[in-house]
């Protein structure tokens, strides 16, 4: 079965299990998991970054973050496709308490302008706008982009007004192959950054939260109150750390794949609008005598799997796991249907 309903599918390699298995471990509660510690002092070196917290999940670093940056009351302003409200269950609310102002961004993608005037005056009868999250790149924007330069200018409005910045970072290191930046670029703007190893960079588990020692701190206090505190995590670790070594270069092959099989998409009367495919993301609408949900069973009785997101889009991932003789595969069958 080839699998593209999610870079999250993605299995360790021999050698990502070897070191997995050499791993020095401890308790990392106690702070005392030496290959912890070398995993959250590399990815925030990387980003030039004070300090960083393992957490099990990108889902876990992006509510703890929203967590520390606010108070219950206050509002939190995304696109309305952002990660952090469709799909994490709630928790800005459930966990932080707070509001949520949903902007109408171009795939994903907000502006400053628009933040601008969402921000909420200064009265009693209003939610405290108190935090801007950006997410790069784009889930449900197809593996949308930021242009570096946007989010500059919205950085420019948070320190203007005091707002916290955020990223989620699911798929960043998809979005810095693709636009030939760095790590640090990032690092000197967001307040906060999280960083997602289980997608395309191919670990089984884990994400990784960056930011300053103090702000580090409060959440790793709030890691433990979620119940994310791990003990001998070293084991999961050391599969981030081989990860971020061997794993992020060949993230343009995903891209490339992708492309190569919106290619043969287009090509399809049964095809209507496809996202640009900036990443490792494709998602096609589905029209005329088939839905979405009939797409994906023909592609599943020749083997491929892939998610029907709505009734007439489809969404296709990309990963390591998906090699060249794979995408021939789902080309052909595109090809035949």
């Amino acid at each position: 079965m080839i699998d593209l309903r999610s870079d999250t599918v993605t299995r360790p390699t021999h050698l990502m299990l070897e070191a997995m298995m050499k791993a020095k471990v401890g308790d990392d509660v106690f702070g005392e998991d030496p290959t912890v510690n070398e995993l959250e002092g590399m990815t925030a070196a990387m980003f030039g970054m004070e300090a960083g917290l393992f957490c099990p999940s990108g889902t876990m670093t992006n509510q703890i973050a929203i967590k520390v940056h606010t108070q219950p009351g206050d509002e939190v302003i995304c696109d309305k496709l952002a990660h952090i409200y469709q799909y994490e269950g709630g928790g800005i609310a459930f966990n932080s308490g707070c509001s949520v102002s949903l902007l109408e961004g171009d795939r994903g993608r907000i502006t400053a302008q628009q933040i601008l005037e969402a921000i909420n005056p200064d009265h009693d009868y209003k939610a405290k706008t108190s935090l801007v999250a950006l997410e790069n790149t784009t889930n449900r924007g197809g593996g949308s982009c930021y242009n570096f330069a946007d989010i500059i200018a919205i950085k420019e409005v948070c320190n203007q007004h005091n707002l916290g910045f955020h990223l989620d970072g699911a798929r960043l290191f998809n979005a810095l192959v693709e636009k030939n930046e760095t790590p640090k670029q990032y690092g000197e703007v967001f307040d906060s950054i999280s960083i997602c190893l289980s997608k395309g960079l191919g670990t089984p588990v884990g994400s990784v939260l960056l930011g300053t020692h103090t702000f580090i701190k409060k959440a790793r206090r709030i890691r433990k109150v979620f119940g994310g505190g791990m003990r001998q995590a070293g084991f999961l670790a050391a599969a981030g750390i081989y990860a971020l070594e061997n794993n992020i270069d060949r993230l343009r092959e995903d891209h490339l794949h992708a492309k190569q099989i919106v290619t043969a998409l287009a090509s399809k009367e049964f095809v209507g609008e496809i996202l640009p495919v900036e990443t490792n993301i494709i998602i096609a609408e589905i029209i005329g005598t088939l839905n979405s949900v009939e797409f994906a069973q023909k592609m599943q009785e020749a083997g491929i799997s892939l998610m029907a997101i709505s009734p007439k889009q489809i969404r296709m991932v990309l990963h390591l796991d998906v090699s060249r003789e794979m995408v021939q595969k789902i080309i052909q069958t595109i090809e035949k249907l």
